[in-house]
């Protein structure tokens, strides 16, 4: 969800209790808001243990995660995806390896995925 929709949610809510109950309607209010928060940041720490758990850059199956990689994934959702953290190769480049070798080189632009690509195990070994 595109982030000034929430805040435009959020504002709207406060806007609504306020004129409708008052300051017991802001309080009411803000309590969602601060919820919905709460809601986003468990969310959150379930996918960093999940990850924290893995060995890093490492993933069940190459070639099944760059199936289902599409662009502007954000990258909690390709944490959660991967089960781990990637490795990070450059800037904004990180890899994730499997059992067999394959890997799959993800870029990232301000925190959604921008390109990936799949490089088979028996491509780099075939490579002078």
């Amino acid at each position: 969800m595109n982030p000034w929709i929430g805040v435009g949610l959020a504002l709207l809510a406060l806007l609504l209790g306020g004129a409708l109950l008052g300051w017991q309607g802001v309080i009411f209010a803000m309590t969602g808001i601060v919820f919905w928060l709460l809601l986003q940041m468990s969310r959150l720490m379930r996918v960093m243990k999940l990850a924290g758990a893995a060995p890093m850059g490492s993933v069940a199956n190459a070639v099944m995660l760059a199936a289902q990689l599409h662009a502007g994934m954000k990258l909690v959702d390709l944490i959660r995806l991967t089960g781990s953290l990637g490795l990070k190769q450059a800037a904004d480049t990180y890899l994730w390896r499997d059992a067999g070798g394959d890997a799959v080189e993800v870029v990232l632009r301000k925190g959604t995925l921008a390109e990936w690509r799949l490089v088979r195990a028996d491509a780099v070994t075939a490579s002078p």
